[in-house]
């Protein structure tokens, strides 16, 4: 009981008599109404709330891992379908580059690392050479699934930014099944890279 009134030091004397008197008083009426049982029962529940945060916590790591999982797992399906559309587009493109941009395509298109305008390997998708009147273009492209805005920023900052000045006349192209949004092939030619989508292979 010390510490309480303590606890109140600081208080005009008077003031902290009466919250003294007071907490004293409530102190009484709480051991006179509530009963030793209730006190065990409350100490119960308490128990079985603090299990029960115990579980949910075990439970919560491991739907964490699960999570975790799923994501490797999707991020992986992802990369295989994009490595696929990449590959059926080493095919069409030649064709396609042709008809739409008068670029003839010498040798075949490729998925290679290249070092990168600060001696960096990088994984480019989509690489080859050609021409367009007379003059020398290097392709540069990627393919995605589904295609966002933001993957168009991402290719530009991680591919084309990262490969000026190591290539000559780079030309980029970005191939999809899908886009996320119903703006953002207009975004991708704003960005002066060419869009194919897999039907058209």
């Amino acid at each position: 009981m010390e510490r309480y009134y303590e606890a109140l030091e600081g208080l005009p004397e008077e003031l902290r008599d009466k919250l003294f008197r007071a907490f004293t008083l409530l102190r009484e009426e709480i051991a006179r109404t509530v009963t030793r049982e209730d006190f065990e029962e409350l100490r119960k529940v308490v128990q079985e709330l603090a299990e029960a945060q115990k579980r949910t916590e075990e439970e919560l790591k491991l739907l964490t891992a699960e999570h975790r999982k799923t994501r490797e797992q999707v991020g992986g399906l992802s990369a295989t379908v994009g490595y696929r559309l990449e590959d059926e587009a080493f095919k069409a493109l030649p064709r396609l580059l042709k008809r739409d941009y008068g670029i003839v395509v010498e040798g075949d298109l490729r998925r290679r690392f290249m070092k990168d305008n600060r001696g960096r390997e990088v994984e480019v998708n989509i690489l080859g050479v050609g021409r367009r009147d007379g003059e020398r273009v290097t392709i540069i492209g990627e393919g995605k699934s589904q295609l966002s805005k933001r993957d168009v920023d991402r290719f530009i900052r991680r591919r084309l930014k990262r490969f000026e000045g190591v290539f000559e006349g780079i030309f980029p192209v970005l191939v999809t099944y899908m886009i996320s949004e119903s703006d953002v092939e207009e975004y991708v030619r704003r960005k002066g890279i060419a869009l194919y989508y897999s039907y058209d292979f």
